[in-house]
């Protein structure tokens, strides 16, 4: 399962991470989210080692969700030594994360 991520935790596992990481941005109620959240899920368990998968709850966690200008989910943003460096708004293909994720390992 993606790692979930709150405001609590989210300087330390997205921030200061030395490796890519690939925050998804949703929230129960969104019918879009639920078409990314089992990508996210399978880009998860094949990134292992390499990159981070992470989800965060905006509802419960909008703290990020505001600083980085989240304004519609599903939001996917990757960040790379604490700097944002991929965005994707709404569902795309699977391999639309992959070369997202790919252009920083």
């Amino acid at each position: 399962m993606a790692l979930e991520v709150t405001d609590a935790t989210f300087d330390e596992v997205v921030l200061k991470s030395d490796k890519p990481v690939m925050v998804d941005f949703w929230a129960a109620w969104c019918g879009p989210c639920r078409m990314v959240g089992p990508i996210m899920e399978q880009l998860h368990s094949e990134y292992e080692g390499k990159a981070i998968i992470a989800k965060v709850d905006v509802d419960a966690n909008q703290q990020f969700a505001a600083k980085y200008g989240v304004r519609n989910i599903p939001t996917v943003l990757v960040f790379k030594d604490g700097e944002v460096v991929e965005k994707q708004v709404g569902v795309a293909p699977k391999s639309v994360y992959e070369q997202k994720i790919n252009a920083h390992l």
